[in-house]
């Protein structure tokens, strides 16, 4: 699986976590040269507190594009620290 935005291959893996149709990467798997860390935290009621990254491409930014739970229940240990996008970011295989 490949996250593309703003014509730029993101994050790649072949071993994503799907979870309520979303692809979660594995952290190894993102270019940091293109995540910022934001502020933003929301909650989900069974994951847990996630965090989000800003993208950064090319010079345009994408806020909050991107999640991942820094710390799960144990219902979501697979896709602790694992990245999800949102907001334009093209998830394809």
């Amino acid at each position: 699986m490949k996250a593309i935005w703003n014509n730029r291959v993101i994050a790649e893996s072949e071993n994503t976590v799907i979870i309520e149709n979303n692809h979660y990467f594995p952290p190894e798997s993102i270019n940091k040269d293109f995540f910022k860390s934001s502020d933003t935290h929301t909650a989900c009621a069974w994951k847990g507190e996630a965090s989000y990254y800003s993208i950064q491409v090319d010079g345009k930014e994408n806020k909050d594009a991107a999640w991942y739970y820094p710390e799960v229940s144990e219902l979501a240990k697979s896709i602790k620290g694992y990245v999800a996008f949102w907001r334009g970011v093209e998830v394809v295989k």
